[in-house]
């Protein structure tokens, strides 16, 4: 189990505009529909294999959580593991496994989704343990209980995975920043001593409002038709009752410009190599496609890679830089950051390597792309969204991702169209006006235990 901070259509996406069709010829055809207690259903067939993945997204992450009650989403889906009316601790795994399948689940700011992998043939089996544990899981005061035992889970994940990660307790300073007053500010996993405090019945008061039909999209891909998915979504979901608690309500907001340059430093011993970066305000698809379509191509051509000009010029050329770069986290419901990094060459300061990016970055915002460098970034975006069609799981996610943020099928269905239409033009005047002069920034610095190179 774990939580995700970043992702988007510029990572996964589909070509065409309604239908789609591979390299065989063949039309694929996404289906939807939406069970009568308010549960969408998108299908997504497949039929090269006799396997399926199922997911259950549920329009719920650490964006909703109250205040006070960091972590609750993540925690919670740890607890979705544990005991139910008909099942015991570790058997939804075993059964999983008994069939040869994969499961995992995952929680970010704006959703949190549930998955299997199995032969087709088991896909029943799968809605029917889904289910189970959207109704009935058991939730106690028994310090012996899931709820309890699996917040010493979080809490130990925490300590190993962002107190003890200089990186990531880094990151969790900047983005608190960032977002500061935002939703998105507190990190997904939630901090420590306000998951310390959740009570069984803060789990309980989550599960009844939050898990429930109406606020989850099923997504099925693989080796199935829609009314082979009908069928069986309306045998195992379609019988619950929708809770009437979920207004459709979200707690997404405007993210405020940075009002300064602000400078963060983390030092720890544990650092072996000092990484320099710049989080600028940035933008997000949901909000403003063609924006962040646009961005998200200048970016690659700017510094997504050992092509772009950001690192051919400062490991290349000038050698102060073992790497360097820039992207952008546009797939989250509201604007994220975009972001300048660099590891400095040893022997090169911090200092050195600042000015050396800055005049880079200017000379090159000055100088504009050339044509032949957007259309490279254009059409390796649009093939790496036909290659994604062959991970029946990314195009589960993609979708679930999407419709979880509330997105639109139609959206997905023209990326590719909608990425090669970025002109030069849009592009470079995308990221000239991320990082326009005048505009803030914060600047973080991880170093070693003692602030030195």
């Amino acid at each position: 189990m774990k939580f995700w901070i970043s992702g988007g259509l510029a990572a996964l996406a589909l070509n065409g505009s309604v239908a789609l069709a591979d390299s065989a010829g063949e039309t694929w055809t996404p289906e939807s529909f939406t069970l009568s207690n308010g549960m969408d259903v998108i299908v997504l067939p497949d039929h090269r294999a006799p396997v399926v993945t199922h997911m259950v997204w549920y329009k719920v992450g650490a964006v909703d959580e109250d205040p006070g009650k960091s972590g609750i989403a993540h925690l919670f889906e740890h607890v979705m593991f544990k005991d139910t009316d008909d099942l015991e601790d570790g058997e939804f795994d075993s059964i999983v496994s008994s069939v040869g399948g994969q499961h995992n689940a995952f929680t970010s700011w704006d959703y949190t989704a549930y998955y299997q992998r199995v032969a087709k043939q088991h896909l029943g089996q799968m809605m029917a343990l889904e289910a189970e544990r959207m109704t009935d899981l058991i939730i106690d005061e028994d310090p012996e209980g899931s709820f309890i035992t699996e917040r010493d889970v979080v809490r130990e994940e925490r300590r190993q995975r962002i107190d003890n990660n200089p990186g990531a307790v880094l990151q969790e300073q900047v983005l608190a920043e960032f977002w500061d007053g935002h939703p998105y500010e507190i990190t997904v996993i939630g901090i420590m001593d306000e998951v310390e405090a959740l009570t069984p019945q803060d789990g309980i008061d989550f599960y009844k409002k939050y898990y429930s039909p109406e606020n989850a999209i099923l997504v099925v891909a693989g080796d199935v038709s829609g009314d082979d998915v009908r069928t069986l979504a309306e045998e195992h979901y379609g019988q619950i009752e929708p809770s009437g608690l979920v207004d459709g309500s979200r707690k997404w907001a405007e993210v405020e410009p940075l009002t300064e340059i602000q400078e963060i430093t983390h030092s720890d011993p544990k650092v072996r190599q000092p990484v320099w970066y710049r989080y600028y305000n940035g933008t997000s698809q949901r909000r403003d496609p063609e924006f962040a379509y646009a961005l998200d191509v200048g970016l690659d051509v700017l510094g997504g890679g050992k092509t772009s000009l950001l690192y051919v010029a400062l490991v290349e050329e000038q050698k102060v830089a073992v790497n360097a770069g820039a992207f952008a986290w546009t797939g989250l419901h509201d604007d994220g950051p975009t972001v300048l990094y660099a590891t400095p060459r040893p022997g090169v300061t911090m200092e050195e390597l600042e000015a050396a990016v800055t005049a880079e970055l200017a000379k090159q915002l000055e100088a504009g792309f050339a044509e032949e460098d957007v259309v490279r970034v254009r059409n390796s975006k649009a093939a790496e969204a036909i290659y994604a069609r062959d991970s029946q799981q990314s195009m589960a996610n993609l979708f679930g991702s999407w419709l979880a943020i509330g997105g639109d099928i139609d959206t997905l269905l023209s990326y590719s169209d909608d990425i090669r239409s970025v002109t030069t033009e849009q592009a470079l005047a995308a990221v000239r006006s991320v990082f326009a002069d005048g505009n803030n920034y914060i600047e973080a610095q991880l170093l070693p235990e003692d602030g030195e190179l």
